[in-house]
């Protein structure tokens, strides 16, 4: 394999792992989008989010200041539910999941 491919194996792990959330009994994937400034984390998400099927949740981390403002305009344009935690070490963490009608 080459040098390449392995760096990009390596960051696309970083980015994505799982979590199981014991009150609800489901894995619940995350995303680590920390480092990346505005507008890229709310458009990864949305890269991911098209692929987000009504019921599932999926949760976000982004160190950037502007990110909570990017991501609540983005889940009320797009229709989404969204739960925002931001601590005080600075990272914000939205968790999304699909409006069903």
């Amino acid at each position: 394999m080459s040098k390449i491919k392995l760096d990009k194996l390596i960051k696309m792990y970083k980015t994505s792992f799982f979590i199981f959330d014991l009150l609800g009994g489901h894995l619940i994937k995350k995303y680590d989008f920390t480092g990346l400034k505005c507008p890229l984390p709310v458009l990864k998400a949305k890269r991911v989010l098209k692929t987000l099927d009504k019921g599932k949740v999926v949760t976000f981390i982004s160190d950037d200041p502007a990110s909570p403002i990017d991501f609540s305009h983005f889940s009320k344009n797009e229709g989404y539910n969204i739960s925002i935690d931001s601590s005080d070490k600075g990272l914000h963490y939205f968790t999304l999941s699909k409006i069903e009608y």
